[in-house]
């Protein structure tokens, strides 16, 4: 397996000539966020343990807004939701311009290999919505290194891991096979199944799962979530 750490460039948005051009590829990169519908009791269950399960489910809410606002970037890459439960395809949680698919049935890595197995040809980038953090460049930063690497990587403090992209050629590895979810060893297992490839490491940022994670990203509920800006 051969790793590399790649600095974190500014984000640059394309030139509008080239755009059109970019966004119409037959291999254009798609974005998929795992997105779940956003009922009370059902999202952050961990952090409404020590929160409640009402302002867990509004900083959820808040977030996922927020990211989503951020990470669109027609031209530089496709964004998908991915949606559980499948019944919340049609959902009005989320802006309804931007596409959706089920994630399906099985642990997150089922679910994650099932998004990568089907979506159109071209690479590959998923990420959750639980990362405040999350900003545009970081995307680009991903989508470039898949240029030159068979997968991408961005690894949180915990273990685990906040971005994963594949390049899918000349085939889909089996990426998620037997990882330990929500433990500190599920990066590790990941770059375990990828061993062989060629693997880009990007900038870690840190996940919300507990009250002591808002520490990390900011104090206060209504102040933790990013603007909408680059």
């Amino acid at each position: 397996m051969r790793l590399a750490s790649l600095p974190l460039a500014p984000y640059r948005a394309a030139p509008r000539h080239s755009r059109k051009k970019r966004a119409t590829s037959a291999f254009a990169s798609r974005l998929v966020v795992m997105v779940k519908e956003p009922a009370v009791g059902r999202v952050k269950t961990r952090l409404a343990r020590d929160i409640g399960a009402v302002r867990a489910t509004s900083f959820y809410r808040s977030t996922c807004a927020a990211v989503l606002a951020r990470v669109q970037r027609p031209g530089a890459w496709r964004t998908i939701l991915g949606v559980t439960p499948d019944g919340a395809v049609g959902s009005a949680a989320w802006p309804r311009r931007i596409p959706r698919r089920a994630q399906g049935g099985g642990d997150l890595g089922r679910r994650m290999q099932r998004l990568m197995d089907t979506a159109p040809p071209g690479p590959v980038i998923v990420i959750g919505t639980d990362v405040p953090a999350i900003k545009p460049a970081h995307i680009h930063r991903a989508v470039k290194a898949l240029g030159s690497h068979d997968a991408v990587v961005g690894p949180s403090p915990d273990g685990g891991y906040w971005l994963v992209g594949l390049k899918r050629r000349p085939h889909v590895p089996r990426a998620f096979a037997s990882v330990e979810w929500s433990s500190s060893k599920a990066l590790e297992q990941t770059l375990d199944n990828l061993s062989g490839l060629a693997i880009a490491r990007i900038e870690q940022l840190a996940d919300v799962d507990e009250a002591r994670d808002l520490v990390s990203v900011g104090n206060a509920m209504g102040r933790i979530v990013l603007p909408a800006a680059s």
